[in-house]
């Protein structure tokens, strides 16, 4: 079974004649292919066929029956998408996935969120050019919780701050594919299962194909990933009735055997909605592996990394953003580039992607300290810290040296600067503060002599913020007698 674009068959191509085309010249062909879906598809609101209009879902598994998943989408559907825990957070590559789930969910659908308790322990080769290492069963449960986090996270800030429907949402379904494969007996499993795979069809897969000609070659154990994930499919179709998965275009081998494996057995059809990898501005694919993940989880990346990130994005990049990370109407998002390409210098859009980004996100009080963070770096500093707290600073200046001192009334900038270390030599400090080159909560000093005064240099959340030139920060927090 192939893959491709949501297009009547007459515009058929193979994945073989995608692949072979390259990636650039596929994206032209899929953009000539949509244009002609568009005027096919039905605008129901249950209809998640219209997200290609916001770039969100980029094909469709497979493409032969795209009228029937249009009737199909006109009542309830129960659609997954899976994650597994390899990391301790989900980063914004794996958001895309849950947007469509969530649209999905305002649509009347019914979420399932998979967690790959057993999978992760196999390995998953997909876009990978050697095998992943072999974690240990404590740290997949950890990282089964905070994942889970992460996605609740997610959904409660969706439906919280978000979300205006009129009509209640669907709940999310959250589950972890250990639980169906700790009694299965591995014997029975192969004889049921495995006689439905022909491995000539599982080697022409992308995952394993380009593993089969590297030099690392591939395992067995992630040969037959694409056997289990075909099963959890198949377990969901006939418990939940699930019959829509939804992924990166990366596992479209992954999906397409899921598909296989359900039609096989029960002669039923489902679809998989495969939505686009997310590049960096370079290029580069975003990803744990590729060392330029943005994480979900505030301890790895702050609300104000994560604001700051999507603030800065370049002027290219923010309008197909805006489409695939917010709920906004796509009228809406024309109206914000207007104004974005009259004064480009304001970045109108910028700065509502990154406020929808971080509130969908880390929510309100991430909005909160992400606005405090960006005010004490660029705006007015003093009102800003005082409302910080001292966790917030030290995220604020995750590599900063962090000092705990016990106030003494007679300290002054030099004791201070040589209590917390900033020079490596005593003979530069009194030169440097005297050329204006130190800052005490961004405030240039430079009398050394200066004494530290409670309520004035000390803020009243008993925190002082050094700077030393233009980058190197030094967190202070006090303890009064």
């Amino acid at each position: 079974m192939k893959m491709a674009a949501f297009v009547p068959s007459p515009f058929r191509f193979s994945f073989r004649t995608l692949t072979s085309i390259g990636v650039k010249r596929t994206s032209k062909y899929l953009n000539y292919r949509f244009e002609r879906l568009k005027r096919k598809c039905s605008t129901s609101s249950m209809n998640l066929l219209t997200l290609n209009k916001r770039g969100l879902v980029e094909n469709i598994f497979p493409d032969q029956r795209i009228p029937d998943l249009q009737k199909m989408l006109q009542t309830p559907q129960t659609i997954y998408c899976g994650f597994d825990p390899t990391a301790d957070s989900l980063h914004i590559g794996n958001l895309l996935s849950l947007m469509v789930l969530l649209h999905g969910q305002r649509a009347g659908h019914n979420p399932i969120v998979v967690l790959g308790g057993a999978t992760v322990m196999i390995g998953d080769p997909s876009g990978k050019t050697k095998e992943r290492p072999l974690l240990e069963a404590d740290d997949v449960e950890k990282n089964i919780i905070a994942l889970m986090e992460n996605v609740q996270r997610v959904t409660d800030n969706h439906s919280k701050f978000i979300y205006k429907g009129s009509k209640p949402l669907t709940d999310f379904r959250y589950l972890n594919n250990a639980d169906w494969y700790k009694n299965i007996n591995m014997v029975s499993f192969l004889s049921s299962f495995g006689r439905y795979f022909r491995v000539g069809e599982m080697i022409t897969k992308h995952s394993v194909k380009s593993r089969l000609n590297s030099k690392e070659g591939i395992t067995c154990t992630e040969f037959m990933y694409q056997i289990f994930q075909a099963y959890d499919w198949y377990h969901l179709f006939q418990k939940y009735n699930c019959t829509i998965q939804v992924g990166g275009n990366d596992q479209t081998g992954n999906i397409s055997a899921g598909f296989d494996l359900i039609d096989k057995i029960t002669k039923k059809h489902v679809f998989g909605l495969l939505i686009p990898l997310l590049l960096a501005p370079g290029g580069e694919k975003l990803g744990k592996s590729s060392g330029n993940s943005l994480w979900l989880d505030p301890k790895k990346s702050s609300p104000f990394e994560f604001y700051q990130y999507f603030f800065n994005l370049p002027d290219t990049e923010v309008e197909k953003y805006l489409k695939i990370f917010t709920f906004l109407p796509l009228t809406e998002i024309e109206s914000i580039m207007e104004k974005q390409n009259r004064s480009p210098e304001q970045r109108v859009a910028q700065k509502k992607l990154a406020e929808q980004m971080t509130l969908l996100v880390h929510g309100e009080s991430g909005i909160d300290s992400a606005l405090r963070c960006t005010e004490v770096l660029f705006g007015d500093a003093i009102p800003a810290l005082t409302a910080m707290s001292y966790t917030e600073l030290q995220q604020l200046f995750r590599s900063a040296p962090s000092t705990e001192i016990i106030y003494d009334p007679e300290i002054t900038v030099y004791d201070l600067c040589q209590r917390i270390k900033c020079f490596t030599k005593t003979e530069d400090i009194e030169r440097i503060i005297k050329s204006g080159g130190v800052y005490i909560n961004q405030q240039r000093i430079t009398e050394p002599n200066h004494v530290l005064r409670d309520g004035q240099h000390i803020l009243p959340n008993h925190i002082t913020l050094v700077r030393v030139g233009k980058k190197n920060f030094y967190v202070v927090r006090w303890h009064l007698r």
